[in-house]
């Protein structure tokens, strides 16, 4: 059961209809079509933010959400192995704006090292003030059109179902997404919706 009775929680009535509409299960990949994988990347200091990754296809007007990744403190080479690991050596990464800033341990970022790597990467303008709750209103309105792959995205929907509003509770109210485990895949997955709307 996802999250519902947490309070100002923003998907996790979205993620039981998607269970109940039979909308994760067993997703396959499109041979025909482009893959993305939608970034949230922190850096490989043991102390940073994790980095999320989503794996995905658009088809036609659905969403198909193939598989999810989320690791902490590693290089970014450990990240490009996962990815060519699961056959998505042709996926497009879409990365947040701030994909050209600098690690803070390497000298590098992540839209270099990527297409050093050999990967087409694309980078997401700033949404500027309120972008976190632009995201979640983009994933909103995306999510009738989205399919999980039940096996391989759970870590990453366990995440998006706890992923909720911070809320100051002696004043009764809401001050933007809270920050904790949750927000990075959070963050990843809204990027995917914004590229989505942008691209329409």
């Amino acid at each position: 059961e996802y999250a519902t009775v947490l309070d100002g929680a923003y998907y996790a009535k979205h993620l039981t209809d998607a269970a109940l509409e039979g909308r994760i299960g067993f997703v396959a990949r499109d041979p025909l079509n482009k893959v993305y994988s939608f970034w949230d990347h922190g850096s490989t200091s043991k102390k940073s933010d994790a980095t999320a990754i989503w794996v995905v296809q658009f088809i036609g007007a659905e969403v198909r959400v193939l598989d999810y990744y989320e690791a902490v403190g590693q290089a970014f080479e450990f990240h490009v192995n996962w990815l060519r690991s699961g056959g998505y050596s042709d996926a497009v990464c879409v990365l947040p704006h701030d994909g050209v800033k600098h690690d803070t341990v390497y000298s590098v970022t992540p839209q270099s090292y990527l297409q050093e790597a050999g990967f087409q990467v694309e980078l997401v303008r700033n949404q500027g003030a309120g972008a976190a709750l632009q995201r979640v209103d983009a994933v909103r309105r995306l999510f009738p059109s989205i399919r999980f792959n039940e096996e391989k995205t759970q870590g990453g929907r366990d995440a998006l179902g706890w992923y909720h509003e911070k809320k100051d509770e002696h004043r009764g109210i809401g001050l933007g997404p809270e920050h904790d485990f949750a927000s990075h895949a959070a963050d990843a997955f809204g990027l995917m919706a914004v590229y989505k709307a942008m691209s329409v």
